[in-house]
């Protein structure tokens, strides 16, 4: 890899925002750990934000990329991304979403970040979702689904995929066009979108539709590709994806990489090279654009 690759690492905050009060010297840890940039996670509360600034403006770090929603809406303390999501059947829900998403791309633009990454919403477990149950029930549809999803191979699993891939298209098409509304929105300032793989098997979009879901974006849309790499050995193990495949299906909308690794129990945030993940693989893929 070339000399400068150490230089555009960057370390996501949500490893170290819950320990500080103080936006500076959180950038002065990432900083003293060898870490030039950093990326601001979903945990940053209002009140990290003036020290964040300071940082950034003396030049002790960088940001690469924002994670929605940040900073934290008021009132919530915790780590929330999927607070409100965009797959929200709810109008309400939905507005709420837009409006701390957008806010989310005003403060990347703020702190000169290239990304906001976000996720993409989800099919409940509800009436309107995969599983329509009555209330006394639902203990044991819930874990007849767990159970057939983790047999790979199985009629029952084939089954509940696809009545999962029916049950996601109105959430898929709330998606879409929520994100194509925030696209406009982020092109006006330069920021582009990162829509995250997850490992959840109801979060969108699902694993066997994240080509289609970006083919229906313009080329030249800010909306763009974000490789999570524990996210897709979870899917791996699986049987629900194979990584190489997906990041060549969408190597021209690839905009960057979470790096971290999968231990034996299947716990993903592990330190790189500690589990499963192949990241020779990763890097053939890594690019200069990527972030």
């Amino acid at each position: 890899m070339p000399a400068s690759f150490a230089d555009r690492l960057s370390l996501s905050t949500c490893w170290c925002s819950h320990r500080h009060d103080d936006g500076y010297a959180m950038a002065c840890e990432v900083r003293e750990l060898g870490f030039a940039r950093m990326e601001l996670s979903h945990g940053v509360p209002v009140s990290l934000v003036p020290g964040v600034l300071r940082a950034l403006e003396e030049g002790v770090v960088s940001v690469s990329s924002v994670h929605n929603f940040c900073p934290l809406p008021v009132g919530i303390s915790h780590a929330a991304p999927n607070l409100f999501e965009p797959s929200a059947k709810s109008r309400t829900e939905g507005a709420r979403w837009a409006r701390y998403t957008k806010r989310t791309v005003d403060f990347a633009d703020r702190v000169g970040a290239a990304v906001v990454v976000l996720h993409s919403g989800s099919v409940p477990r509800r009436r309107e979702g995969i599983l329509s149950f009555p209330p006394g029930r639902a203990g044991r549809e819930q874990a007849a689904m767990e159970a057939a999803l983790r047999d790979p191979g199985s009629e029952a699993r084939e089954e509940m995929l696809a009545k999962l891939e029916r049950s996601s298209r109105p959430f898929l098409e709330r998606v879409r066009s929520r994100f194509e509304e925030l696209a406009g929105y982020a092109a006006e300032r330069g920021v582009a979108l990162g829509v995250e793989n997850r490992e959840g098997w109801q979060e969108l979009p699902l694993d066997g539709g994240l080509t289609d879901f970006f083919a229906d974006f313009a080329p030249d849309s800010p909306l763009g590709y974000w490789h999570d790499t524990g996210h897709a050995e979870i899917k791996r193990r699986a049987g629900l994806l194979e990584p190489e495949i997906l990041l060549e299906s969408l190597s021209e909308r690839l905009l960057g990489f979470h790096l971290h690794d999968v231990d034996e129990s299947g716990r993903d945030h592990c330190a790189p090279g500690t589990g499963s993940v192949d990241f020779d693989l990763i890097r053939q893929q890594v690019r200069p654009h990527h972030h």
